[in-house]
This record gives C-alpha cells, structure tokens and sequence, in this order.
C-alpha cells in the first residue's frame, strides 16, 4: 500500500525530477517544498553531507505531517582535497551552474589523469515528525573531464565522465542514469527500507 505524501526538502528542480521517478511508487503524492507550500530555511552549514540533509530533514519534517526526505549531494575531486565537497552548490562566488563548472574547469586543468578522479555522493535522510528514521549514502565514481559532453542533467554533469559507460552524465540517458547515480544509489537503499517497512 502507497504511503500518503512525501515532500522533497529541495527547491532543486533537477534533483525533485530524480527523487519523484525513483520514489513514485512509495506515495500517492511526491512534492518539493514549494508545491506543497513550505517555507523553511535552513542553513547548510555542515561539515558533512549527511549533517546538511539532517539539518534539513529534521527542520521541516517538525512543520508537517508526513514523511520528508532530504538529501545533499556534491561532487569530490581527488586531487583538489575532495573540494568542492559539501560546497559543491555554492562553489563559486554566484553559485550558478555556469560560474561553479568555470572555476572546476580552471581547477582541475593543471592536474594529471589521477587527480581528475572524482565521486559524485549523496547522503539521504528520511525523518517524520521531527525525528530521524533512516539515512544513506550513494557513491558513484569517475573522473573530470574540462570539456562539456551532453546537455543533459544539471549541476556538473556534463563533466563528470564515466569511463565504463564512455560518456558523462551530461549525455547519459535520464533513466539510465536513475539506476547508477550517486543519488539513485542511496534512493534504491530508502526505497528497500520503505518497502521492509510496509
């Protein structure tokens, strides 16, 4: 039996898009924050993936009365010391898509094959009224490429290239990349604790 709701703790339309195709089969109803109209702010001042989507989980799941999942995600480079980590959104000083893949590209140009190594990782943290039920993590590795392959995805996508598949998320198929993500990885974990849960 499908729970009632779930509100999304993001106002990233790309993330809400992945999240809603993974999960559709839990809820009746998948909604980010401002469909179900929401206004938190919490800040994402962390040192850790897992403590943002904590912070944020916990923070509207304590004004609603239905599951909320958040999550937060970012992109770590070997050989940049895993930056821009948790600041991965807000990695340069606009924190648009544009700026943040300007100074990557600028960053990792000067580093050598094993230093463009990188993990795209996704902590997720299901809570309900105020309290913590369950949280993961995804993983997925590849490395940076300084030259943007696809239009597809958001964020920096189109440079993170994985070599097993020969292309970057960029030009990856959404529903192919709903199975290998970082953030599909640590979905697939929620879904399989939700459906224990039943």
């Amino acid at each position: 039996m499908k729970r009632k709701r779930l509100i999304m703790a993001t106002g990233n339309a790309g993330k809400v898009r992945e999240i809603a195709a993974i999960l559709a089969d839990e809820y009746e109803e998948v909604l980010s924050m401002k469909q179900a109209g929401v206004a938190v702010s919490v800040v994402e001042d962390a040192d850790s993936f897992l403590g943002n989507a904590r912070k944020k989980a916990l923070a509207i799941s304590e004004k609603v009365d239905c599951d909320v999942v958040a999550d937060d995600s970012g992109l770590c480079v070997d050989g940049l010391g895993g930056r821009p980590g948790v600041y991965s959104a807000r990695y340069s000083e606009s924190g648009t898509d544009a700026d943040n893949n300007a100074k990557l590209v600028r960053e990792v140009t000067p580093l050598d094959e094993a230093g463009r190594r990188a993990h795209y990782s996704c902590a997720i943290v299901l809570a309900r009224g105020g309290r913590e039920v369950f949280s993961c993590e995804g993983i997925c590795r590849g490395k940076i490429v300084t030259t943007p392959m696809g239009d597809g995805g958001f964020g920096y996508d189109p440079y993170f290239y994985l070599e097993e598949y020969g292309e970057t998320f960029g030009q990856m198929d959404p529903a192919e990349k709903n199975k290998i993500s970082h953030r599909a990885l640590a979905l697939a974990k929620l879904k399989e604790f939700l459906e224990a849960e039943q």
